[in-house]
């Protein structure tokens, strides 16, 4: 559903009918990924060095929270002072607060713009309609710091 790209990892938020079916689409995403970056990088060999992490989301407040961390996470790994991640989905979000536009997310590396959504829209109505019950997100959103303890 959304995605975002970081340095050195990548953060999605996915929908799947059962554990073996998200286990057998995480691999063949990693597979597809890692012979994209090799071919990218002229090199051979392996691309992560660990397998994915997962956690379910039950409750809307919870989803609210992944899709800040997941779209606005660009504010916790760099000083960005942009509003949206041009290497995140945030451009095809439609739950954002204010009316923003976002031509320049919606255009490709060579300023061609109408490019297709990257990302499929939820079919759970915890994932399209459930987490707004706790309101919309606001472009002047940041994720929270983690917390140690």
């Amino acid at each position: 559903m959304h995605f975002s790209v970081q340095d050195d990892h990548v953060h999605l938020i996915v929908e799947a009918q059962d554990k073996v079916s998200l286990s057998r689409g995480m691999r063949g995403l990693a597979i597809r990924l890692a012979r994209a970056i090799n071919r990218g990088l002229m090199r051979r060999g392996p691309v992560w060095k660990e397998r994915y992490h997962a956690h379910a989301l039950t409750r809307p407040r919870e989803v609210r929270n992944a899709l800040l961390y997941v779209l606005m996470n660009h504010r916790k790994h760099q000083a960005s002072p942009a509003w949206l991640d041009p290497r995140s989905s945030a451009g095809w979000f439609d739950g954002w607060r204010k009316d923003v536009f976002f031509e320049y997310a919606l255009r490709d590396l060579d300023g061609n713009a109408g490019l297709s959504p990257p990302v499929q829209p939820a079919r759970t109505w915890l994932a399209r309609d459930g987490w707004r019950r706790h309101r919309l997100l606001g472009v002047d959103e940041s994720p929270a710091p983690r917390t140690m303890g």
